[in-house]
């Protein structure tokens, strides 16, 4: 019972943001030792473990919904250019600041087909990216444009 209350009070002490493990770590700070399950346990027990909501960038503002495509990527065997584009975003650290690199790749050649660079981590920069791959490269229909599906 004495433990009981003890992590009853970190866990209240802490607004509920201790999970089990730090629990134990604060237990074993306070010169109690307890095991990490039997500390999951009572947790348990008295609804107090902390349960994280997984990330998602996607809905972080509720009341703008993107629509999810389908991952055409994944099934493509490319046999030339212009089939498969995949783009990815990037950070260079320069001397006194960080920049930011968004690249467009052709999956059959391996080439850079466009990019761009800029100070901020913002929508037009991969849209510049794709914009200046298409003006270089003119791709006829078909082209399957693949990226992580990141916010921007």
């Amino acid at each position: 019972m004495e433990l009981k209350a003890v992590v009853q009070e970190i866990v209240l002490e802490h607004r509920q943001r201790y999970g089990y493990r730090r629990v134990a770590a604060e237990l074993r700070r306070r010169g109690i030792i307890a095991n990490h399950k039997r500390i999951a346990r009572i947790m348990r027990e008295d609804n107090l473990l902390n349960v994280q909501p997984l990330f998602d960038p996607r809905n972080q503002n509720p009341g703008e919904r993107f629509e999810v495509y389908l991952n055409l990527a994944a099934r493509m065997k490319v046999t030339g250019v212009n089939q498969l584009w995949v783009a990815d975003m990037t950070y260079v650290r320069l001397n006194r600041e960080f920049v930011y690199l968004a690249v467009v790749l052709d999956a059959f050649s391996r080439k850079v087909v466009g990019w761009e660079l800029d100070r901020m981590l913002a929508t037009r920069l991969p849209l510049a990216a794709l914009k200046r791959a298409i003006e270089a490269r003119q791709p006829s229909s078909g082209l399957v444009h693949h990226s992580d599906q990141g916010i921007q």
